[in-house]
């Protein structure tokens, strides 16, 4: 049984930062960790990932404003969010792959707003 659990979210003014972790529990070695987000009324779109220790990979629109991190002992990733801008209002989703099958947290909410 492998459960994803993110943390970190909440209310932040435009051009603030978050920092966001989940942890992926369960007996495993961990390969791929990232995250999506899914704004109201839209689809959930890929923000980031990160395979082994320092292979990343991030959306075009967030590059250079997001850094994705892994601590691969813990099977926790971290995403640090900085410049936020008010459409980045959404649910941020975990996820980890796991012998092939993707695993996803229940998301944490990101509101930018003043």
């Amino acid at each position: 049984q492998v459960r994803v659990v993110e943390s970190g979210g909440g209310l932040v003014q435009p051009g603030g930062s978050l920092r966001l972790s989940c942890t992926a529990s369960g007996s495993f070695f961990t390969v791929t960790m990232g995250w999506y987000r899914q704004a109201p009324g839209k689809q959930r779109d890929r923000v980031a990932f990160i395979i082994g220790a320092d292979n990343r990979n991030y959306a075009d629109s967030v590059l250079g404003r997001f850094t994705v991190s892994i601590d691969n002992a813990k099977n926790t990733v971290f995403l640090q969010i900085n410049s936020l801008k008010p459409e980045e209002t959404a649910v941020y989703y975990c996820y980890v792959v796991i012998r092939g099958g993707r695993y996803w947290g229940q998301g944490t909410q990101v509101t930018v707003s003043s």
